[in-house]
């Protein structure tokens, strides 16, 4: 038996998944030509592509982590299986650098 819920937000996450990978390569790209020639456009290029990296990496973290309990159930939340950790991990990572602060870079 197959939940179709289950499903959709398997695929939804996928994709969500997907979008992050692409933006976080094209952030490196840019950071990558910034390094080699170091000038204002790239340099601003860099920080623009890597503040979307980190808004949508922050964002999926977040999502897939709190889809893993909301799918998996309550018996998930059970410390024998340690699955916390995933959360804990990834809002340690995304509270480092604020994400907040990252849309007025975007906006700007």
């Amino acid at each position: 038996w197959q939940d179709p819920y289950t499903i959709q937000a398997i695929g939804d996450l996928r994709l969500r998944a997907n979008a992050a990978e692409a933006v976080l390569e094209r952030a490196g790209l840019a950071v990558d030509l910034a390094v080699a020639d170091p000038n204002e456009k790239t340099v601003a290029e860099a920080q623009i592509a890597v503040a979307e990296s980190k808004i949508l990496t922050t964002e999926i973290a977040i999502i897939a982590t709190n889809k893993l309990f909301e799918l998996a159930g309550t018996r998930s939340t059970l410390a024998e299986h340690n699955l916390d950790r995933h959360w804990r991990n990834a809002r340690t990572h995304t509270l480092h650098d604020p994400v907040r602060w990252k849309y007025a870079i975007l906006g700007n």
